[in-house]
């Protein structure tokens, strides 16, 4: 698997490909100085290999590097952060 996670702000949303494939998304939009999470989707083709937690994980670290405070908004999204606290400063 070769997942690459990128932003597409655009469309609002993160965006995790397989190969040239997109196979998921993470939808964003801008509340105040912070992104609220709101949904996350993959795309039953590419379910069952992982890809909802490469693309949160990814996408987190990647506002992290920006500086950019998060509202996890998404069940998904948090769920995934319970279960990875080194994430929690992330939190607006």
């Amino acid at each position: 698997m070769t997942a690459v996670v990128k932003d597409n702000p655009s469309e609002e949303r993160f965006e995790v490909h397989d190969g040239d494939q997109l196979a998921g998304s993470l939808y964003y939009e801008q509340r105040g100085e912070a992104l609220a999470l709101i949904h996350t989707e993959i795309d039953p083709a590419f379910g069952g290999r992982g890809l909802g937690s490469v693309l949160v994980r990814r996408t987190l670290e990647q506002l992290r590097e920006r500086g950019v405070k998060i509202v996890p908004l998404c069940p998904f999204v948090k769920s995934w952060m319970e279960k990875h606290p080194e994430y929690d400063d992330l939190k607006a």
